[in-house]
């Protein structure tokens, strides 16, 4: 049995991979694939597998081409995702802020420096004509700092995944002042250069179980039903998420690989941008 690290943020976008996990599709091809949870998100997992922490990630992919960029020594086997991430951005419940327009100039809370909640509020800042370098960061590591921080006043706002927010938006921890989605297909595979080299076969065994999963994944029997339940989300939330999300079997768009560099390079945050087969598999 060969023995594969993956890690993922613990999110209902990440079901199909437990699912095929738990149900023995990896374990059928001979492969022992050891998850782990990531709530901190793309940059830790970033650092993880930098330092060969973890063989895979399904990472964001404006977090992980900014990785690359900068010398990490991975690429991106595979889109996951194919619709845009939506951002929700989100005040404590008693913050004074009531509209987006009172956030300009305010502290943003992020898990750490190179993660969506990082790299998303410089996309926002652009988008509503913000000066993208006055923005202000507190480092919260997960989106339980987020509420302690927004609580506490230490952070004004905190950009995280709508539908993962939304309990916190029910239970009156958080107030929701709107959403930025990402101009941009949201989740993708990704691998260390090691691994890549090592264990080709490996690998499309791997992407092959979880295409069969994903490719059916809307289509199986009261999905939303134990999406709601397994996340602790309302079901008719979990069925607006449905209709938003689109599973990918293919390799990411030159296009929109173009376009997250683009962006990201205007904003600032690369100073350099790396031919497609420096990033892509």
């Amino acid at each position: 049995m060969k023995k594969v690290k993956i890690a993922g943020v613990p999110e209902h976008f990440n079901l199909p991979w437990h699912m095929a996990i738990e149900e023995g599709g990896f374990e059928d091809r001979g492969i022992d694939l050891q998850w782990t949870e990531v709530p901190e998100g793309t940059g830790k997992m970033c650092q993880m597998l930098e330092n060969g922490e973890t063989d895979l990630a399904i990472i964001l992919t404006e977090g992980i081409i900014k990785s690359i960029v900068n010398g990490n020594p991975v690429k991106i086997v595979q889109e996951y995702i194919a619709s845009p991430l939506l951002w929700g951005l989100h005040v404590g419940a008693k913050s004074k802020y009531q509209s987006l327009s009172d956030l300009k100039n305010t502290k943003i809370a992020i898990s750490r420096f190179g993660s969506g909640s990082h790299l998303m509020a410089y996309v926002n800042a652009q988008k509503e004509g913000w000066e993208p370098n006055r923005l202000q960061f507190e480092v919260i590591d997960n989106i339980e700092g987020a509420v302690q921080a927004l609580t506490d006043g230490t952070a004004d706002y905190f950009m995280w995944e709508h539908f993962t927010t939304k309990p916190f938006v029910d239970k009156g921890k958080f107030r929701r002042l709107g959403d930025c989605p990402t101009p941009w297909p949201c989740f993708v595979v990704a691998a260390t250069d090691d691994f890549i080299q090592k264990s080709p076969g490996t690998l499309n065994h791997i992407l092959e179980t979880i295409n069969t999963y994903t490719a059916e994944f809307k289509q199986i029997p009261s999905i939303d039903r134990t999406l709601a339940n397994r996340y602790e989300q309302q079901l008719e939330d979990i069925r607006e998420w449905l209709s938003l999300t689109e599973w990918s079997q293919e390799q990411v768009p030159t296009g929109a690989i173009e376009n997250v560099q683009r962006t990201l390079s205007d904003l600032k945050l690369i100073d350099t941008t790396l031919p497609l087969d420096k990033i892509l598999k």
